[in-house]
């Protein structure tokens, strides 16, 4: 116990980190995997599509409970049982194949439980970092996450792709669930302070249905906080339609080629990596705000419109690499923003009320991505479609070419999407607006 004490600020966070690396590199690899199996079966874009609508779907419905419950709760626990949770589901999956029973709707199945525990993991995690590191370090901090979370992703294809001969999907699967008790161990291995009771949360209510519906309240109270958070519903709207087929577009265009899908996922990678890097080191714009803003536009603009228009893998890498540089400046400066606005011990109700709120039709974009792109677009773009002649000169024609134009059509409206925040005043002086919490007491207790 007196070496735990020792671990504070950074250096606590960066265990609970290395072990959400591992635990996100394992969970890469083995929907890598689970992708191209999927794609080979299929030749759908509608099933990969299907398998983010029931992750999403559960996770989204259940946030006013979520957050509650987090806030009631040790918020240690709660992280911890949601990677045990994603353990539970790779093992289903693992046990599935092995008997030669897995079917695609079987992912939906596993993509649902994984949601509901999923749940648990953002909202605790964001809360945990409010008290583990001091509020200059939030940009720092959630830099670090965004770059665990685009380092797994540069790993995964490489690794997926290097023993998926040799092992398989099974092995695979191991790998995952290996690093999941990773995860479990690092937690395990930290002490993460429960917040003290503020004024604020003194006033969320003294019933489970208020306390569920107080992160409403809380933040239709703070009109700033409501419109920065509708940009990214609005945003989540285009970027859900693009990115929800993503598989296809790179795959309908090559012919099924693994080894150019995974080039470009690690090149996205890498820029996530970059931009992990970037955000952790700079920790952002003063104002961050600006991050969140022209970060919308960069991610939109020189990301999502280079990918629809591209036609081979250098252009897509390029795309997928921008996009995921500017990702994490975008989300750590957004993430930084709430963790200093509100108060530690009601932010797991705000929180998934926020992601609530900013994720409310990415569940409906998912399920409309597939139908709209093999029974519309896809068609509307062959040779001598009904779009060809007016659109094939920007995203060519054939397999693919209805997903690009999808993608530059949402790009840019996510573009000005973006820089709308500016025209409100209310929502681009957000940080001289709302004051940032009081510091609640340190010496919290652990439940």
């Amino acid at each position: 116990m007196a070496e735990e004490s020792r671990l504070t600020g950074m250096r606590r966070f960066t265990i609970v980190w290395s072990g959400q690396v591992a635990s996100l590199l394992g969970t890469a690899i083995s929907n890598f995997a689970l992708t191209l199996w999927a794609y080979e079966v299929t030749g759908k874009a509608t099933p990969l599509a299907l398998v983010g609508f029931f992750f999403t779907t559960p996770l989204i419905i259940l946030s006013p409970v979520v957050g509650v419950m987090v806030d009631r709760g040790n918020r240690k626990l709660m992280m911890m049982l949601s990677d045990l949770a994603a353990a539970l589901t790779t093992g289903i999956v693992l046990v599935l194949h092995l008997s030669g029973a897995l079917q695609i709707w079987h992912l939906y199945v596993t993509a649902t439980i994984s949601g509901v525990f999923q749940g648990f993991q953002w909202p605790a995690y964001s809360a945990a970092i409010t008290m583990m590191v001091p509020k200059e370090q939030y940009g720092r901090a959630n830099g670090m996450l965004q770059l665990a979370g685009s380092g797994s992703r540069v790993f995964a294809p490489v690794v997926a792709g290097a023993l998926l001969g040799p092992i398989g999907l099974v092995g695979l699967l191991i790998i995952d669930l290996v690093s999941a008790a990773f995860a479990i161990g690092a937690l395990f291995a930290v002490h993460i302070p429960q917040p003290g009771r503020t004024e604020v949360g003194s006033q969320s209510g003294a019933g489970f249905f208020q306390e569920a519906l107080y992160g409403f309240r809380y933040i239709l109270e703070r009109p700033s906080l409501l419109g920065l958070q509708t940009v990214f519903l609005v945003g989540n709207i285009f970027a859900g339609l693009a990115f929800a087929v993503v598989a296809p577009l790179i795959l309908g265009r090559t012919g099924n080629d693994e080894l150019v899908f995974g080039s470009v996922q690690s090149m996205g990678a890498i820029g996530g990596v970059v931009g992990g890097l970037v955000m952790s080191t700079w920790g952002g714009f003063k104002r961050r705000v600006h991050g969140v803003f022209l970060g919308w536009f960069f991610t939109c603009v020189f990301g999502q419109v280079l990918l629809g228009m591209g036609r081979g893998a250098v252009a897509w890498s390029v795309g997928m690499f921008l996009f995921s540089f500017f990702a994490p400046i975008l989300n750590g400066s957004n993430q930084a923003i709430w963790q200093a606005k509100v108060p530690p011990d009601v932010q797991g109700r705000v929180f998934t009320t926020r992601r609530l709120i900013a994720w409310l039709v990415t569940p409906l974009s998912r399920l409309l991505a597939g139908p709209l792109v093999d029974q519309v677009l896809e068609p509307a773009m062959t040779e001598g479609g009904s779009l060809t002649t007016a659109f094939g000169w920007l995203v060519g024609e054939g397999a693919g070419a209805g997903i690009g134009l999808l993608f530059v059509v949402t790009g840019l409206l996510g573009a000005l999407t973006g820089l709308s925040g500016y025209l409100f005043p209310a929502v681009r002086d957000v940080e001289a607006i709302l004051p940032d919490h009081d510091a609640v007491a340190p010496e919290a207790a652990t439940i």
